[in-house]
């Protein structure tokens, strides 16, 4: 794995799903209270996978699948609360108004969204936007931070 690092944006390559995770965990180390994440990428780039890692960092122990259908999972967890968002099969972003999706939105959560341009209008900004794309023998990622809790967090990751 190797990363470039500038003011408030950090890429990374990945060759492997084992990779993926590590990267996912050292997020999730690096995040102090809330804060949101968006995931945006191709079916398929590693979403999930890099979810997982996050999660597992923070203690959970179980499978971590993609809440397609459901929206959104939360874990509670020891260092707090991850709502998981998976809005691809959203039809249309008014739906999050019917299931309380601000309430998610808490200062002390942890909120990772996939697909968040689906919620474009309801579900706000993201500290950190994370895009993930098909690269040679991997993926390549890119986080560009939105607000300054998003740099902190940018710099923190070595």
């Amino acid at each position: 794995m190797t990363g470039v690092v500038t003011a408030v944006e950090k890429s990374w390559t990945v060759s492997s799903a084992d990779e993926m995770e590590t990267l996912g965990a050292r997020f999730a180390g690096a995040i102090n209270g809330g804060g949101v994440i968006f995931l945006d990428g191709p079916l398929g780039a590693g979403k999930t996978t890099w979810t997982r890692g996050f999660l597992q960092a923070l203690g959970h122990q179980g499978a971590v699948k993609s809440p397609t259908y459901t929206l959104v999972e939360s874990y509670f967890l020891p260092g707090g609360v991850v709502h998981h968002f998976d809005l691809y099969r959203l039809g249309d972003p008014e739906e999050l108004e019917y299931m309380g999706v601000r309430d998610y939105f808490s200062a002390d959560a942890r909120c990772l969204v996939e697909w968040p341009e689906r919620g474009d209008g309801i579900i706000g900004e993201a500290d950190i936007v994370l895009t993930l794309r098909y690269c040679d023998d991997g993926r390549a990622l890119s986080a560009r931070a939105n607000s300054g809790k998003g740099g902190g967090l940018l710099l923190q990751l070595t």
